[in-house]
């Protein structure tokens, strides 16, 4: 008896199903630790290489990734106002598509040009960044000063977390 409807193909069972065996889901920081990043510092003395070396990444100075490095770029200034110019131009470089092809802008990291609070002047600044990018704040460590780098500050949880160096 024909209804005009098709069937799919039947399928015959033989013996017992099992059920696939139950894949346990991935720690979230597995994902964290195998992403790699380029630091890039949008001027001199932003604090590039203390960064790579204490949260991992390749060191890119003050250039563009190349080739063969990590096309994931964290952008890195100091909080003072020339580190501040110059941060919101390379994020202007990217929003406007000129940074180099294949490279994506993941986030803003600003390293305390001293210690204590900011101005407010540059607080806004800041603020105004925060509003456009992901920005993590690293703050002053003295022991940097000495060569002491060790573990990440424990305010830096977040950019730990982002980076895979989580404790």
């Amino acid at each position: 008896m024909h209804t005009g409807m098709r069937k799919g193909p039947e399928i015959w069972l033989r013996g017992p199903v099992t059920p696939p065996e139950p894949v346990p889901p991935e720690p979230a920081h597995t994902h964290a630790a195998a992403r790699r990043f380029s630091w890039v510092g949008t001027h001199g003395g932003a604090g590039v290489s203390t960064l790579a070396a204490v949260y991992g990444g390749h060191d890119c100075g003050r250039s563009w990734p190349g080739p063969g490095d990590p096309p994931s770029v964290l952008l890195v200034a100091r909080t003072h106002a020339a580190g501040l110019d110059t941060v919101a131009g390379a994020v202007e470089i990217f929003r406007r598509g000129r940074a180099p092809q294949g490279l994506d802008l993941d986030a803003v990291v600003l390293v305390a040009d001293a210690p204590g609070r900011l101005p407010r002047p540059l607080a806004q600044r800041v603020r105004a960044l925060e509003a456009a990018i992901d920005v993590y704040r690293v703050p002053w460590v003295p022991s940097w000063r000495l060569g002491e780098l060790g573990h990440p500050p424990r305010e830096t949880e977040a950019l730990a977390r982002l980076t895979g160096a989580a404790r």
